[in-house]
């Protein structure tokens, strides 16, 4: 990637983001609902904070730090950098202030563009793999900024929308049931290595025995876990783990995350306003518990991460849909494919039952980007494949997403599995 081309990458990105944005109120970016949301303006000034921390303190000569007290507000997680302000109490920050914020992004750009457009040839071979890191780590912080907003507007009592509704998926006379597609078992290659940007938690390059096995063609449907809601699911104890049913008694679990009763049927809070489930779309906004509860009940399993990976380098097309900057992010419908695999990428997070490890060899990178991915494997489960939130462009087979059993506020689903 040359100086030219990585300024290019870093403007649309960065444009993006903004992009993203354009619609919300001001008042809409400083509220916190939970520790796991962080306000919009905390992503904005977090992403760039994160562009001054790792890239121009050290490599723009006289650059000037916008202001000292952003390293203990902005920092996330990253103790080598230093202390921080406490994630749960983000929201608590009215200052500074979304203008002063903006200006921040502004200062950062303007100090970016002359960075790498002065880069000679040595400078950007050393420094393309943490501007690659930058550029992966805002278009998660774009997601962030979905999911994150979509959880503040969910508590507003008339269930407001963020952006205009998407083009409507036809509805149909009922999707018919998923097909299984099979796969030898064997002993195959996972993780990633050489691509031109990867996070380190994708390899080393390894082997691994897969037993023959098959995947649903299809993410499960909002009809489809409708049935199992109906059929007591939420109430049978014998399909939840452990953890997950002390977690659904704990927290009052009934159905999907931004799912409410109405009268005989559902509705849905979504990024475009409260709606109707569209029986035929993937189930979205379910916790690990939830996905596990699902396949339990409906005779199968979740795939190990391994599974998943190796079928999606075999699945033709990305047929899920990605978010689109400056509108509502929502899983679509897609048509059946004769027995291939679709939506493996886009439409929701497909949770897997592996642990979020760290493959044979791994080691993390050195210095406070080592603090990226490793140290959080510890209690989390992979998701496979992206989301309707996910940039575009964002993931491939190998790209591994973790989060805690718990969680829901992502875009998240599942796919079924079964031995063969």
């Amino acid at each position: 990637m040359s100086g030219p081309i990585l300024t290019v990458e870093y403007s649309r990105v960065r444009a993006d983001t903004q992009a993203m944005v354009e619609l919300l109120d001001c008042e809409d970016m400083l509220i916190q609902t939970m520790e796991d949301v962080s306000p919009t303006k905390w992503h904005l000034a977090h992403t760039s904070w994160f562009w001054e921390t790792f890239l121009l303190q050290e490599m723009l000569t006289g650059y000037r730090v916008y202001d000292p007290t952003y390293n203990f507000l902005f920092n996330s997680y990253y103790n080598a950098i230093g202390d921080r302000h406490p994630r749960g109490q983000r929201g608590f920050l009215s200052r500074p202030g979304l203008e002063a914020v903006l200006a921040y992004r502004h200062h950062v750009d303007a100090a970016m563009m002359t960075l790498l457009g002065g880069l000679d040839e040595a400078e950007q071979a050393r420094l393309e793999p943490v501007v690659r890191l930058g550029l992966a780590h805002e278009q998660q912080h774009q997601e962030l900024i979905l999911t994150d907003i979509k959880h503040v507007l969910s508590h507003h009592p008339f269930a407001p929308a963020a952006w205009p509704a998407l083009a409507g998926d036809t509805m149909s006379d009922g999707e018919p049931g998923a097909s299984w597609v099979a796969f030898d078992g064997g002993v195959f290659e996972f993780g990633a290595e050489g691509l031109p940007f990867q996070f380190d938690n994708e390899g080393p390059r390894h082997q691994a025995v897969l037993t023959p096995f098959a995947l649903a063609d299809r993410p499960v449907t909002n009809g489809e876990y409708a049935a199992f809601i109906q059929d007591d699911g939420y109430r049978t104890p014998s399909l939840w783990l452990s953890d997950g049913w002390a977690a659904l008694n704990a927290e009052g679990w009934q159905a999907p995350l931004y799912w409410r009763r109405d009268g005989a049927g559902w509705r849905e809070f979504t990024l475009h306003g409260e709606d109707t489930p569209h029986p035929d779309a993937p189930v979205v906004h379910l916790s690990f518990y939830e996905a596990a509860a699902y396949a339990e009940w409906a005779g199968a399993r979740l795939p190990e991460e391994r599974e998943w990976e190796y079928a999606a380098r075999q699945a033709a097309g990305t047929d899920g849909r990605f978010a689109v900057p400056g509108q509502a992010a929502h899983p679509g419908v897609s048509a059946p494919q004769d027995g291939r695999l679709r939506q493996m990428y886009g439409g929701v997070w497909e949770w897997t039952r592996s642990d979020y490890a760290p493959y044979p060899r791994y080691r993390p990178a050195p210095g406070a980007v080592g603090e990226y991915n490793g140290k959080f494997m510890s209690g989390q489960y992979v998701l496979r494949g992206g989301s309707c939130a996910t940039a575009a462009g964002h993931v491939r087979p190998t790209y591994r997403n973790f989060f805690p059993p718990r969680a829901r506020w992502q875009f998240s689903g599942l796919r079924l599995a079964k031995d063969i």
